[in-house]
């Protein structure tokens, strides 16, 4: 029988590497509007609305619209699909049209 060899000491532990941030989704709006006050995505839309600014940013299949909101305080989206197909944005005052809003471009 062969003699067993003494257990080696461990090795320290590296360091750990800093932590990459997450990839999230990258802002599509333009920087100069700053940070939404709401945003997100429905059905291959997105949407995110500057109440600041008073600018609602719809971007769909890589173009981007944007519609000035007025008083609108934009809190959510609801789609309507079909032959027809809605967009409505609730807020404030209830529900709001997109087509009730100015397009900017």
């Amino acid at each position: 029988m062969k003699p067993m060899k003494p257990m080696e000491p461990m090795k320290p532990m590296e360091p750990m590497k800093p932590m990459k941030p997450m990839s999230g989704s990258e802002a599509w709006w333009p920087k100069d509007l700053g940070e939404p006050s709401i945003n997100g995505a429905q059905n291959g839309l997105r949407y995110a609305f500057f109440a600041e600014a008073h600018r609602l940013l719809i971007e769909e299949n890589g173009q981007v619209t944007t519609y000035d909101s007025g008083d609108h305080r934009i809190s959510g989206v609801s789609q309507q699909d079909g032959s027809a197909r809605s967009l409505t944005f609730a807020s404030q005052d209830g529900s709001v049209e997109i087509g009730s809003l100015k397009k900017l471009g």
